[in-house]
């Protein structure tokens, strides 16, 4: 568990160019903020490694597209970047690293619609120590089950206002699904729609892969290698690192497909991961108890795409 000792807050505030920074272990949001009360706001979380923070372009994005889908007005990107500097900064000056894992740290940018009857957003920058469950599931894998999410893969467009797609702050639903999954002795979840189509995970995308080897036409064979995940039409929310994973691992030579996918399709693959800022590649070794893929071929492809990975900026 994080203390608040090991916490730094930054608050986005026009009198702070940089950012104000707080004390975490001080009541610092209102009673009545509606982030706390409703959940109605957005947020991204980045990683840091080393000081520098991995995929900030990309997340700062998202969080406008969130924002836009829930009508919040929220700071320019430039403000944002200079609060994560300062927060970044302010967490290495005060808990120096002794070890590559304590040089990772966690970033997530909080956006409430504020004080209820005040204007404007409550915004702040939180940076904290990277959890060590998140780094041993890198290695060791991750057992899931497949939990139905109870809309069909059409209610984004139908439905708009469901903010299927958006980073929102109502992560309840998400975070039952979790509690649910530990009860049956599993790590994780991958949502269903209830047509059948494979979402997402709570907190991270679904990535599958095929390893197949055919005639080159030339006397040898080749290896191909696919790389496979949800359709973003489904109302799933848009993969930061699945996206750039995506763009390295074409430019490595991989081959790159997108859904609709069924349960089936997971279980047929050679290998499963889930993916997310933080955990990063979390192999996925069963689903509902069956194996998936084999060892060997997952630990191959897992090794192969965390090389691709940390090229990532």
């Amino acid at each position: 568990m994080t203390s608040p000792a090991s916490v730094v807050l930054v608050f986005l505030d026009p009198a702070f160019p940089n950012g104000r920074l707080a004390d975490a272990s001080q009541p610092q949001l209102m009673a009545t903020d509606q982030g706390a009360t409703r959940g109605d706001g957005v947020f991204e979380s980045m990683l840091a490694v080393g000081g520098k923070v991995r995929k900030v372009q990309a997340h700062l994005n998202r969080l406008d597209s969130s924002a836009v889908a829930l009508d919040l007005d929220i700071p320019g990107q430039d403000q944002w970047r200079r609060a994560i500097e300062t927060g970044v900064a302010e967490h290495r000056s005060q808990h120096p690293a002794s070890t590559p894992a304590e040089d990772e740290l966690v970033v997530k940018l909080v956006v409430s619609r504020g004080v209820e009857g005040a204007s404007g957003p409550t915004c702040w920058v939180q940076v904290s120590p990277v959890g060590s469950l998140g780094r041993r599931q890198r290695e060791t894998g991750i057992d899931v089950i497949l939990l139905d999410r109870g809309y069909d893969s059409d209610a984004a467009e139908r439905a708009p206002w469901l903010l299927l797609g958006a980073k929102t702050l109502s992560y309840a639903v998400n975070m039952a699904a979790l509690r649910h999954a530990h009860k049956q002795g599993a790590d994780d979840v991958i949502f269903t729609s209830s047509d059948g189509r494979v979402l997402e995970g709570p907190t991270s995308t679904v990535l599958l892969a095929h390893l197949q080897t055919s005639d080159d036409g030339a006397g040898g064979t080749r290896t191909v290698r696919r790389l496979i995940t949800p359709q973003l039409d489904s109302g799933i929310l848009p993969g930061t690192s699945q996206e750039a994973l995506f763009k390295t691992a074409a430019a490595a030579g991989w081959e790159l497909g997108y859904g609709p996918l069924q349960p089936q399709d997971l279980l047929d693959a050679d290998a499963v991961w889930l993916i997310s800022s933080i955990r990063l590649l979390a192999p996925v070794n069963h689903i509902d108890g069956q194996e998936i893929g084999t060892p060997a071929i997952q630990k191959q492809l897992t090794a192969e795409l965390n090389e691709l990975f940390a090229r990532i900026q």
